[in-house]
């Protein structure tokens, strides 16, 4: 799904709210205290084989997510389209149950927030002309790969987990993450933000991770990822 300017239709935030409503506020009750080393958040729902995927997710990257100053509220459940508001971000179960293939789509709605939480109006105009992207929010009838904020979400994946197991690996200029490459996007990424901990990334940010068995279930395709 497309990704919601931070101050656009609160109906469009309140929709995917209302899909979990009481659920939610048991599985907030009952969740730990926020992660931090890959990220600042609290699940609500979710096994724990599902919400572990999560944390595998974010660790495998090499970015810093915490960065983003809100602790980010990660729902996990059956048939959610994998999404992201300014807070809440929105990860199908039956996705995460995939294994791996799902590590790019948490990192891409993780690094919405990135964009919600640490983005100025004028940064974006700098990521959206580095980006090629016709607008950052996009306009009706724009297609997902053409959006702004969808090429840095999926470009930030790609930039700093560069392995084979990226399912937003790009395979040419046109691809969402293909844009720009890995290496002019963190430097560009660093001076918008003026971070040291940006900075301090190495210049191929590749984690070595141990070999997991693949689930039975068959995978969804990059082109069922919604947001």
């Amino acid at each position: 799904m497309e990704c919601p300017a931070p101050r656009a239709s609160p109906i469009h935030w309140s929709m995917h709210l209302r899909i979990l409503g009481a659920a939610v506020v048991s599985a907030l009750a009952l969740a730990g205290g926020a992660h931090a080393a890959g990220g600042n958040y609290v699940f609500a729902g979710g096994s724990a084989t599902e919400r572990a995927q999560v944390v595998q997710a974010l660790d495998a990257s090499a970015f810093p997510w915490g960065l983003v100053p809100q602790t980010i509220t990660i729902h996990i459940g059956h048939g959610l389209d994998s999404d992201a508001i300014p807070g809440h971000v929105f990860v199908d179960a039956d996705l995460l149950d995939s294994g791996r293939f799902a590590w790019a789509t948490v990192q891409h709605e993780y690094a919405h927030e990135v964009d919600y939480f640490l983005f100025t109006d004028q940064m974006r105009a700098q990521m959206q002309a580095l980006l090629k992207a016709g607008s950052w929010w996009g306009e009706a009838g724009d297609t997902h790969e053409s959006r702004g904020c969808e090429r840095f979400a999926s470009t930030l994946a790609w930039a700093y987990w560069q392995s084979d197991g990226n399912s937003l690996k790009p395979q040419g200029p046109d691809d969402e993450a293909g844009a720009v490459s890995p290496a002019k996007f963190r430097a560009a990424l660093t001076a918008v933000l003026g971070s040291a901990g940006l900075a301090s990334v190495p210049a191929t940010p590749v984690r070595t991770l141990a070999a997991s068995p693949r689930p039975a279930a068959k995978p969804r395709s990059r082109a069922s990822r919604k947001g």
